[in-house]
């Protein structure tokens, strides 16, 4: 009897990067990933000044809640929401982020 034990798994190696994209594809957590990702570059796509001033970013429903501590700052953002969500699509993906709101 020559049964495959493992029937999912493929034979041949696969790069360490797709393997762990299909993980994520095979267990729906693509989106929650994404959402990570986002939450974590925060510094890297607005810059040094205005994640120093930061006091929590989160992400429900599409939309990314940032908390600034700052007036200046959160007007400036205010004013710049597209350009924030034009730099998250670039570095991240469409489709994460619909909306961006200042607290």
């Amino acid at each position: 009897m020559n049964q495959n034990r493992f029937p999912g798994r493929k034979k041949e190696s696969a790069p360490l990067e797709e393997a762990f994209n299909e993980l994520l594809k095979a267990y729906r957590l693509e989106g929650k990933f994404r959402e990570k990702q986002v939450i974590n570059s925060w510094d890297e796509i607005v810059g040094k000044t205005i994640a120093d001033r930061t006091s929590s970013v989160f992400i429900k429903d599409q939309k990314l809640f940032v908390k600034i501590t700052s007036g200046p700052i959160k007007k400036e953002l205010q004013l710049n929401r597209s350009k924030v969500l034009s730099l998250i699509e670039e570095k991240i993906g469409k489709g994460i982020v619909q909306e961006l709101v200042v607290l």
